[in-house]
């Protein structure tokens, strides 16, 4: 019994021991929570859809995209000023048939292989055997043959001279040719198949400063940093970008109230921006338009309209100070045909203001004098852009002063471009914004008013003028710069006093960002007084557009699941 105990006893002791040793005895620390990494993100919102592919997408959402995406042959800065890219320097022949472009070495693409004068080659012939995308823009001018000539030069073939080519290839972006060709699917481009179109709807082929991490088509394309970008990037830029497929009010308002939205769409109307400015640490800015304007386009062939004095008479009508102040604040009345921001913009041409006086001069002088009342002349507004109407309507109050009849007619966009497409359906007037492919007159003088453009939304004037149609052919194909803009000075007054237009204003865009977001145009704009926004800061582009995620700095990092 006395052994039994005692056996316990030792138990005890050792198991008092043995716990005692475990509770005291040092552990190995718990391993610290798992950090989970931050990013700066920049989110926005576009109307979709976008098209990644630089041989198909031209609209602003696709622009944007593309130049995160890719890099161009050239940029343009302020002012249309040249800036060499990927192309670092360009010579020309005395004919102007043949052009050289050097090809910046050193630029890698984003599976790390390296830009070369192959790969120049390759993207341009592609955009213009497409046919599609900014092709129109050479087209008629370079053959779809462009090839390599030593190491790193290209070399185009021009059909005929045309001295704005090196400002044209703005937007014309350079692909990864061996990456294209390992996702050619059977198309119809013959040897070429589908050229990589399908593969290219959601996947990059490109060298640009971010590369494509997820495109769910119609929502959301999401774009991440490439390390590796030769031109480099702003302190604090985004190291994931966003784009969102949505435009309607009441999200992008919450989402800029919660801090989920970095930029916002310039499609917001003016109600809700008027909301978003109360949000807390919320700036508004808006964007100038530097390539084109909003006109009311004259069918000069469809009576009365067809008397060069009853289109003056309607131009004479318009309030165009209220306009630019109530209507739509802080634009600028357009001064002619061209955008004062282009090249080669005459500024000295005439500019309509309202006077009831000189509208009834100009009424007096029409061969319509006795019978224009008789007349009433269609307006065509685009009905997927309401604030159109609020001018249409202004427009037929103030005719109606002098006894013009303006019947206001909301029309679905796609109507308006079957209806401008022929001469015969085409009505007395349409309501449309329309501009140029690249930043001289040139280009938005033979778009809204070469003869070869006339069967098409981007003119419902019908001039079919061939003396004008020679004075445009003459002044594009001049390689000398100089000569060349005082051509399209000269060709804007012949425009001009044929008042086949009513040019309204050169637009601006409106964009909401936080305060933690510092765009890279904010030492580029002013601040304009408007009646309804208060003092807004108006901007010019700068390189690359104002979307060159690189270039923004977000003072912001979040936890980012994709």
């Amino acid at each position: 019994m006395a052994d039994r105990r005692l056996l316990i006893a030792g138990t005890i002791v050792v198991l008092i021991i043995v716990v005692g040793a475990y509770v005291l005895w040092p552990r190995p620390a718990a391993p610290p929570p798992e950090e989970v990494p931050k990013y700066r993100v920049l989110r926005s919102t576009w109307a979709f859809p976008t098209y990644i592919d630089p041989a198909v997408g031209t609209d602003r959402s696709s622009s944007c995209a593309q130049i995160n995406l890719y890099d161009p042959l050239i940029k343009l800065g302020p002012g249309g000023v040249i800036i060499p890219w990927i192309a670092t320097n360009w010579t020309y022949s005395e004919d102007g048939l043949t052009w050289n472009f050097t090809i910046r070495q050193g630029v890698l693409f984003h599976d790390g292989t390296e830009l070369t004068a192959e790969d120049v080659a390759f993207s341009i012939n592609r955009m213009l055997r497409m046919g599609t995308g900014r092709a129109y823009v050479l087209e008629p001018y370079v053959y779809p043959n462009v090839t390599v000539v030593g190491d790193n030069i290209v070399q185009f073939h021009l059909k005929v001279p045309f001295g704005p080519l090196v400002s044209a290839l703005n937007g014309w972006y350079i692909l990864n040719k061996d990456l294209v060709m390992q996702h050619i699917e059977s198309g119809e481009y013959g040897d070429w198949g589908d050229y990589g179109k399908e593969w290219l709807t959601t996947h990059d082929a490109g060298s640009g400063p971010y590369k494509v991490k997820s495109f769910v088509l119609e929502e959301k394309l999401v774009m991440e940093k490439f390390e590796d970008y030769w031109a480099g990037f702003v302190d604090k830029a985004p190291d994931i970008v966003e784009m969102i497929g949505t435009t309607e009010p009441i999200t992008v308002r919450t989402m800029l109230a919660n801090g989920e939205l970095e930029y916002s769409d310039c499609w917001q109307s003016l109600e809700n921006l008027l909301a978003i400015k109360e949000i807390p640490n919320i700036t508004i800015s808006a964007r100038a338009d530097t390539t084109g304007g909003w006109q009311l386009m004259i069918n000069t062939k469809k009576p009365p309209c067809d008397d060069v004095h009853f289109r003056r008479a309607m131009a004479y009508c318009l309030n165009y100070t209220k306009m630019v102040t109530d209507i739509f604040p802080g634009t600028v009345q357009m001064v002619g045909p061209v955008n004062t921001a282009m090249l080669g913009h005459n500024p000295d041409v005439l500019q309509f203001h309202q006077n009831f006086d000189k509208a009834r001069e100009e009424l007096a002088l029409s061969k319509y004098a006795d019978n224009y009342t008789e007349y009433e002349v269609e307006l065509h507004w685009c009905a997927e852009v309401p604030d159109e109407e609020k001018l249409a309507m202004q427009f037929m109050t103030d005719c109606a002063v002098v006894n013009i009849d303006i019947k206001v007619v909301k029309t679905p966009w796609t109507t308006m471009v079957q209806e401008t497409g022929s001469l015969e359906t085409s009505p007395h007037m349409v309501y449309i914004s329309a501009g140029g492919a690249y930043p001289e007159a040139g280009s938005m003088l033979m778009s809204r008013y070469h003869s070869s453009n006339a069967a098409s939304w981007m003119q419902n004037e019908w001039l079919l003028n061939e003396t004008l149609d020679a004075m445009m052919e003459d002044a594009v194909s001049t390689l000398n710069f100089n000569e060349r803009l005082e051509k399209y000075k000269a060709i804007q007054v012949e425009i001009v006093n044929l008042c086949p237009t009513i040019w309204l204003y050169q637009g601006i865009y409106w964009h909401a960002y936080p305060n933690y977001v510092t765009p890279p145009w904010v030492v580029n704009g002013t601040y304009v007084k408007t009646a309804i926004l208060g003092d807004v800061y108006i901007y010019t582009p700068q390189s690359g557009g104002d979307f060159e995620c690189r270039l923004y700095r977000v003072d912001r990092e979040i936890e980012y699941g994709g």
